[in-house]
């Protein structure tokens, strides 16, 4: 009989530890091979090997690289590692910005455990595939099917812009944005607004960051 296969290895990287243990015991009874790390410094410097299946990273970490600078590193490895931030109510822009230089999703606290959990199974099943060139026409597709007016929404939310300057950069009422916001996602098909900035990235709506 064929050997089992190995588990995929999720790598946490959070300064807050009770998070890093409770990480830990979640994905460890679903299966997965856990590593946890304090720091984004102490992730990088790992000892060579396999390479993490997912990587699930606090957008900030303290004193020291934040997520965006993780993701920033591993990209300027080469790596296409999918990383899943996670981030507080006030961290959203940062949160773009991280997708916007590579990560996979992002979460915003307090998550939905399955949300987490769908999340992970969905990088490590999707991951190899998005650098794919089919993949990026795909999106462009998708976004194209948008009015002129949605992508420009959708444009500024994903460049980091808030409702209200929007808005005010189009000229129009915040219900306005709302609307077009709720078409935009249906559209798209995604069900999280994590999800519509990786097709906008992908499509090449807005740029990577460099």
């Amino acid at each position: 009989m064929p050997a089992d296969p190995s588990p995929a290895v999720v790598a946490i990287v959070d300064d807050d530890a009770s998070l890093r243990e409770g990480l830990d015991l979640l994905l460890g009874t679903r299966g997965y091979a856990v590593e946890t790390f304090a720091s984004a410094e102490e992730f990088l410097a790992r000892p060579g090997g396999a390479d993490p299946a997912c990587l699930v990273a606090d957008v900030r970490l303290g004193p020291g690289m934040d997520g965006v600078a993780l993701v920033a590193a591993l990209r300027a490895r080469g790596g296409r590692l999918p990383v899943i931030m996670l981030t507080g109510h006030a961290d959203v822009d940062l949160a773009v910005r991280a997708m916007r230089a590579g990560a996979f999703d992002f979460l915003e606290k307090p998550f939905e455990t399955e949300r987490l959990l769908a999340a992970v199974a969905e990088g490590i099943a999707q991951a190899p595939a998005a650098a794919r060139p089919d993949a990026a026409e795909a999106a462009r597709a998708r976004v194209a099917a948008l009015t002129p007016r949605e992508q420009q929404v959708l444009a500024s939310l994903v460049g980091g812009n808030a409702n209200k300057n929007v808005a005010h950069a189009l000229g129009i009422s915040m219900r306005t944005v709302a609307a077009h916001r709720a078409a935009v996602m249906e559209k798209l098909g995604v069900r999280s607004f994590a999800q519509a900035v990786r097709l906008a990235v992908s499509a090449g709506l807005v740029a990577e960051e460099p």
